[in-house]
């Protein structure tokens, strides 16, 4: 596990960046979440994630905490915590970027609305 990696801000004449990661291996994706609809309670073994809000809200579950995710909300998902995501609004849409070794099927599920075995 993996300290959260501390963005890199930088202002420029034109507006401001925000740098995730810089120079390693990552898996990013964009994911869309539907109204009132959730993930399944999972955890991984083999990466970490951070989660930015980019559309919508959200509600994050990281362990025994219940969160309410607006835009630009960041989330540290260490591997082995328990983590879900929820969306609040019409569009809900999070970046998640993966750290370590990627694998769809590195998941533990706890709770699964959909059925599906862990």
């Amino acid at each position: 596990m993996r300290e959260k990696p501390q963005p890199y801000e930088e202002t420029r004449p034109w507006g401001s960046f925000r740098r995730f990661t810089h120079n390693e291996l990552t898996t990013v994706k964009i994911i869309t979440v539907k109204k009132d609809e959730r993930n399944s309670l999972q955890a991984h073994k083999m990466r970490d994630e951070m989660w930015v809000i980019v559309e919508g809200m959200m509600e994050v579950t990281l362990n025994d905490q219940t969160n309410i995710g607006n835009i630009g909300d960041e989330f540290w998902v260490p591997a082995g915590t328990k983590h879900r995501f929820k969306g609040l609004g019409e569009t809900n849409r999070l970046l998640e970027i993966s750290f370590g070794n990627f694998d769809e099927n590195d998941n533990d599920r706890f709770e699964d609305d959909y059925g599906r075995a862990s």
